[in-house]
């Protein structure tokens, strides 16, 4: 699950640099070309099978643990007791939970166009134009609103998720965690409020 999850992380940091492509002003020339690579090429593709297997583990894995979890003391304590674990510790499984409503969204608006299972009168030499699909939906203020509060939830989620990858594969340490710790800040701050920036230019600006 933590390798599972250290792989999403740096394919968000990718896929956050092509769609900040759509901030240019150039009617989505840039963006439009790189997802029209990214639909056409079979490297890609085939990495695609790779993402998606690294999604399913991620999740399955994160559902297994949180079950076994609550199975591990079915009947809670009648009195709480002040506990070293993490806040957002705790609550993973609901923030992982955010995500995984963005991802469907995401994949409903985006992925499913691209492969043909929903028409789109926005397309470009037989193909989806991406830039004119975002224009749109982030010009609803309810979309805008709650893509906005499910970066919160990636936000915390990302958080937790990226000190504890590093805790589970040993490199806990007195000089590196603080480090870590403090990337970890610095990541899940950046990496939401960079997607954040998209709808709010589209929503506000164009």
């Amino acid at each position: 699950m933590a390798l599972a999850g250290l792989f999403l992380i740096l394919f968000l940091l990718v896929h956050l640099t092509i769609n900040l492509f759509l901030l240019r002003d150039d009617q989505g020339a840039w963006f439009n070309a790189a997802a029209h690579f990214m639909g056409t090429n079979y490297l890609v593709r085939i990495f695609e099978y790779i993402l998606f297997g690294g999604f399913l583990i991620h999740i399955l894995m994160g559902i297994i643990l949180q079950l076994k979890n609550w199975m591990s003391r079915p009947v809670r304590y009648h009195i709480s007791n002040k506990s070293t674990t993490p806040f957002l510790s705790k609550y993973m499984i609901y923030t992982g939970g955010i995500v995984f409503i963005f991802l469907v969204i995401h994949f409903i608006n985006f992925y499913f166009i691209r492969l043909g299972f929903i028409d789109t009168v926005h397309m470009e030499n037989g193909h989806p134009n991406f830039y004119l699909v975002a224009k749109e939906l982030f010009s609803l203020p309810l979309y805008t609103l709650l893509y906005l509060v499910l970066m919160v939830g990636l936000g915390f989620h990302l958080y937790h998720a990226f000190n504890s990858a590093f805790q589970t594969l040993g490199l806990s340490h007195t000089t590196y965690t603080p480090v870590i710790e403090r990337a970890g800040l610095i990541y899940s701050i950046i990496v939401p409020l960079g997607f954040s920036i998209i709808p709010l230019y589209f929503w506000l600006i164009i």
